[in-house]
């Protein structure tokens, strides 16, 4: 049975994101005949996945119905799905400058992506371009659902819960992190092969082979339950799926026995709380308040890597290169049908078709499924999928100490998302403040005042 659906890729020029997404898409055949709509604002970009679209269209028999526009309200009337990766770029060039800003300040963030003054500038530069296609799916296709994998996850999903009707769906395939770590700790009780080069969880071209492969293994042996906020995750339950027994006893025994120098902030603080968080120290550092003091230079005990911006760029310009010799037909398409559109797949084809799906980890507005977290914020918990929509998973309640963790951030999201859209320096300089890096108000309001001088064109409300 084939489910004809209208769906829509904004982003759609991304060379990783935009070709595990359709390439998903294109080889399911419950979605042949399906309209995919492509949309990127960067024309060359566009025409070179087009072009692998429509190859991949024709060479596997997909039966798609392919457009491709240069601006996201040619796209949207009708379509049921609105899948967006949006990045207000060059995305390396601004993250390292957001990066480089605070520390002249003397404030060194611990990465600077999600947490800290580098999410704020972050958040606020893509939220108006996200607003804007909010505004227009609410015109043009209100009862789409809206598929974000944007970051900062939770401030962008915060702007589109609390000021639009249009139902979002936030997906991150950072549990995943947690699955790698579990494997690496219980693989001589589970079988589990890790690859030597395995060192950690830090997102780093290295490491991405030895961390798959670990995944692979692990997932299909272990199911584990995590709640909280995106990135800030915690395992609440570590099962074998075959036996049901409950593995964290013996993971929390392993992961004592391991080298130190594995994971390490994540270990303190699994310590110190007794759950382990989810995403590894990199994304954990970005919430915790015991990570950017100059005086003791905690991201010298903990080995906290900056993201690697050259690096990731180079990454980034091979992977363009590489989709465009495929779509030129230079390469072959061997390898897309395996490759993982991290959920926006799951969601399109149980939602249109009415089956069920258990998803490990989804981004919806808390209606209960963490008690003791604020109703209606952006929370991560498992979720089912099926023809009446994404459902959450009644999780609980977190431990009192880390649902104040928590809670933190998500004053601190509201605050950055309510700042942006109205364009308040007063409620920005709340959301620094409130930030567990924050040290000095004066410090802070220089640091703000240098962010929206230097992103003044990105930021246009905040000089009305």
């Amino acid at each position: 049975m084939t489910l004809p659906t209208n769906i829509v890729i904004i982003g759609a020029g991304s060379a990783e994101f935009a070709e595990n997404t359709f390439s998903s898409i294109m080889a399911c055949e419950r979605l042949r005949g399906s309209t995919l709509s492509l949309v990127d604002i960067n024309a060359e970009m566009l025409k070179a996945s087009r072009g692998l679209a429509e190859r991949i269209n024709r060479e596997w028999n997909s039966n798609i119905v392919l457009r491709a526009y240069p601006h996201h309200r040619e796209a949207l009337e009708g379509a049921q799905f609105v899948v967006s990766a949006i990045e207000v770029g060059p995305r390396e060039e601004l993250w390292r400058k957001d990066f480089e800003l605070t520390l002249k300040h003397g404030l060194r963030q611990p990465y600077g992506e999600n947490g800290g003054p580098g999410a704020f500038a972050h958040a606020a530069r893509n939220l108006l371009p996200l607003m804007e296609i909010i505004r227009d799916m609410e015109t043009l296709c209100p009862q789409a659902w809206f598929v974000n994998f944007s970051n900062p996850m939770v401030r962008l999903c915060e702007a589109v819960n609390r000021h639009s009707k249009i139902r979002v769906v936030g997906l991150c395939h950072q549990i995943y992190a947690g699955y790698v770590m579990v494997g690496a700790a219980l693989a001589q009780d589970l079988g589990i092969e890790v690859p030597p080069e395995l060192n950690g969880l830090h997102a780093a071209p290295d490491q991405y082979m030895a961390q798959y492969q670990v995944r692979q293994q692990i997932v299909p042996r272990v199911d584990i339950r995590a709640a909280g906020t995106n990135h800030f995750t915690w395992m609440l339950s570590i099962r074998d799926r075959q036996t049901g027994e409950d593995l964290y006893p013996l993971f929390r025994k392993r992961l004592r026995e391991m080298d130190p120098a594995f994971e390490p902030l994540t270990r303190d603080v699994f310590e110190a709380f007794g759950l382990c968080p989810v995403p590894g120290d990199t994304h954990l550092c970005e919430y915790l308040p015991w990570v950017s003091d100059p005086s003791t230079r905690p991201w010298e005990k903990y080995d906290i890597k900056l993201y690697d911006w050259e690096m990731m760029a180079a990454v980034r310009a091979f992977k363009q290169n590489r989709l465009e010799s495929m779509a030129n037909g230079e390469l072959t398409l061997d390898g897309l049908r395996e490759t993982d559109s991290e959920g926006a797949l799951e969601m399109i084809e149980n939602i249109s078709g009415g089956t069920t799906h258990y998803h490990p980890a989804v981004n919806l507005p808390n209606a209960g499924q963490i008690t003791n977290l604020p109703i209606g914020a952006t929370v991560e918990t498992p979720a089912i999928v099926d023809g009446a929509g994404i459902h959450p998973v009644h999780m609980g309640a977190l431990p009192e100490p880390i649902a104040e963790l928590c809670r933190r951030e998500l004053t601190v999201a509201q605050l950055c998302v309510e700042a942006a859209l109205e364009g308040s320096r007063e409620k920005a300089l709340q959301c620094l403040l409130l930030d567990p890096t924050a040290r000095d108000i004066q410090t802070t309001k220089n640091i703000l005042d240098d962010i929206l001088v230097t992103f003044r064109a990105y930021l246009p409300q905040f000089w009305k």
